[in-house]
């Protein structure tokens, strides 16, 4: 099969983006500033000042949903980490549509 200079280039850009990614971290990532359940709570005067904010940082794992919370601090480390995830899943979906660029194009489908 033969590849056209732009399906290469595509190929090379995807696979080079690829490669410069760094640690990956799965799940999402929630900010909730909660009321409790204490009626003489602030958090229930009119304006309301709520609890928190709570970064909470949630994933499956072993099909179970795990939650921790973070700090400013820890988010600003990790950050970077749950961009590469939605980075490198986007960069997949790329190849994946040129991949089937590919072979929706081949002209093999159309011999007899």
């Amino acid at each position: 099969m033969k590849l056209t200079k732009q399906q290469r280039q595509a190929r090379r850009r995807i696979l080079d983006e690829i490669a410069e990614i760094d640690f990956v971290a799965p799940g999402s990532i929630t900010y909730r500033t909660p009321r409790c359940g204490k009626a003489n709570c602030r958090c229930h005067d009119d304006p309301p000042q709520l609890h928190g904010p709570y970064i909470s940082w949630t994933r499956k794992v072993n099909n179970k949903t795990v939650t921790r919370l973070f700090t400013e601090e820890q988010l600003a480390d990790y950050q970077p980490w749950f961009d590469n995830t939605r980075k490198l899943k986007q960069l997949i979906k790329d190849l994946e549509a040129l991949t089937l660029d590919i072979i929706d194009t081949d002209n093999r489908w159309w011999r007899k």
